[in-house]
């Protein structure tokens, strides 16, 4: 649920300021739904034609409740439906032009494989990308695909498909990409990743062995809210590192 900065109640939907936001205080608005979310983000999603702020004659960004409301569609449909952007675009412009659109389904549904119950609790759901979608959605060609490959940012499980959280892995490095920050720079950022990502599945390795179906299924929310907190400890660690803080 979207709130303003100054905590203002929540519809479910958005309770932002009347007035146009800065992109700092578009950051503080969804990050209570979505802690993850940077600032790099918000303008990466600008770049790609989006979400189109206003601009003051300074330039600075400042953005609508109806902006605002627009990133919170298009991170949900990342988070909980796992669509590359090509895809989100798409839909979004559907809606907007008044046509009555189901949700796409890009890598929740595979060779005519049914989408499962998002309320089966056998075990977590793997959302799949093909690898043609993951080059249309980062905008590369195979030879980048390949040296991404080679320096373990990305990899393909074992049907040569990918994870769907593989196309946001592909949306950060292009963006770092443009700031001179070369692929294989990034190593040291998979491997501390690697290291967290460890140190989260030891911690719940014991609920996820469980013999009870249900301590079992908790291991699954466990994972979340443990990698949540982990990113934003990261990223805390770097601003402190930097000397900076983020708006």
């Amino acid at each position: 649920m979207l709130r303003t900065p100054r905590g203002g109640a929540g519809d479910g939907t958005a309770a932002t300021e009347a007035g146009p936001m800065s992109i700092g205080a578009v950051l503080n608005v969804l990050r209570d739904e979505f802690p993850e979310v940077t600032v790099s983000k918000i303008r990466f999603l600008e770049s790609e034609g989006l979400v189109e702020p206003e601009r003051t004659p300074s330039g600075y960004r400042k953005f609508s409740p109806r902006d605002v409301e627009r990133l919170a569609r298009i991170l949900r449909l990342q988070r909980d439906h796992y669509l590359p952007l090509k895809v989100i675009r798409e839909h979004l412009e559907a809606l907007e032009r008044g046509e009555a659109v189901p949700l796409p389904t890009v890598g929740r549904q595979r060779d005519g494989e049914p989408v499962p119950d998002p309320g089966d609790t056998v075990g977590p759901t793997v959302a799949r990308i093909g690898r043609a979608e993951l080059l249309a959605a980062a905008g590369i060609d195979e030879r980048e695909l390949a040296e991404w490959e080679s320096y373990g940012l990305v990899a393909p499980l074992e049907d040569g498909v990918y994870d769907a959280e593989t196309a946001t892995v592909a949306a950060l490095v292009v963006e770092l990409g443009r700031f001179g920050i070369e692929p294989r720079h990034l190593r040291v950022m998979k491997a501390a990743a690697d290291r967290e990502a460890g140190l989260v599945d030891q911690v719940v390795a014991p609920l996820r062995l469980h013999r009870n179906p249900q301590t079992r299924a908790h291991a699954q929310a466990r994972t979340k809210e443990l990698a949540s907190l982990t990113v934003r400890l990261h990223s805390a660690l770097v601003q402190t590192a930097l000397g900076v803080r983020l708006p």
